[in-house]
């Protein structure tokens, strides 16, 4: 019973340190140039991040399958609605190895009106060099990431609503 125990404190131990290492990792990556990448839409067309430049970015990594994603993922939506404007655009880009065809039905199910974007071999997640989903990278209208966030986060929560406005209205610094 005692080895029981002691196994089972031993793996909360090591998940905790695992979560305070991403936590911590992913706070020293922050404001670094947006990797660019070219990702397909739902309908097929390519996206290019480096053509969003001027806008402020927020970037979701994220699968159907991943229950943390669906749980924050209608506060995106809400986030979009309320955001949404030629200088702030969501983009999610969907992991799924079964690409559209796993990807369509749960965007129509919940009605997100934001971009959803598609990466089947885990492409984009490589060079952003996420650990897990979801990871959110808020890009500047300069191109840098400014925040990373690693897990799911309510989005309507007013600090980060206060953070994303202010990157709306600074202007970019001239090229």
């Amino acid at each position: 019973m005692r080895q029981r125990l002691a196994a089972l404190l031993a793996l909360v131990l090591l998940g905790a340190a695992a979560l305070w290492y991403q936590q911590t990792s992913s706070r020293s990556r922050s404001t670094f140039p947006a990797p660019d990448f070219i990702a397909r839409d739902l309908d097929g067309s390519a996206v290019r991040l480096s053509d969003l430049r001027g806008k402020v970015v927020f970037l979701n990594l994220w699968a159907t399958w991943c229950a943390p994603c669906r749980e924050e993922m209608p506060s995106m939506e809400r986030l979009q609605r309320e955001l949404g404007t030629r200088d702030f655009v969501i983009v999610a880009v969907s992991e799924d190895a079964g690409g559209a065809e796993a990807v369509r039905p749960f965007v129509a199910e919940f009605g997100f009106t934001f971009p959803v974007l598609l990466s089947p071999n885990g492409e984009v997640g490589r060079k952003y060099g996420i650990t897990g989903y979801p990871e959110t990278f808020i890009i500047d209208k300069s191109g840098r990431v400014v925040v990373h966030y690693v897990g799911p986060r309510n989005w309507a929560d007013s600090g980060i609503r206060a953070m994303l406005r202010g990157l709306i209205e600074a202007q970019p610094p001239p090229a």
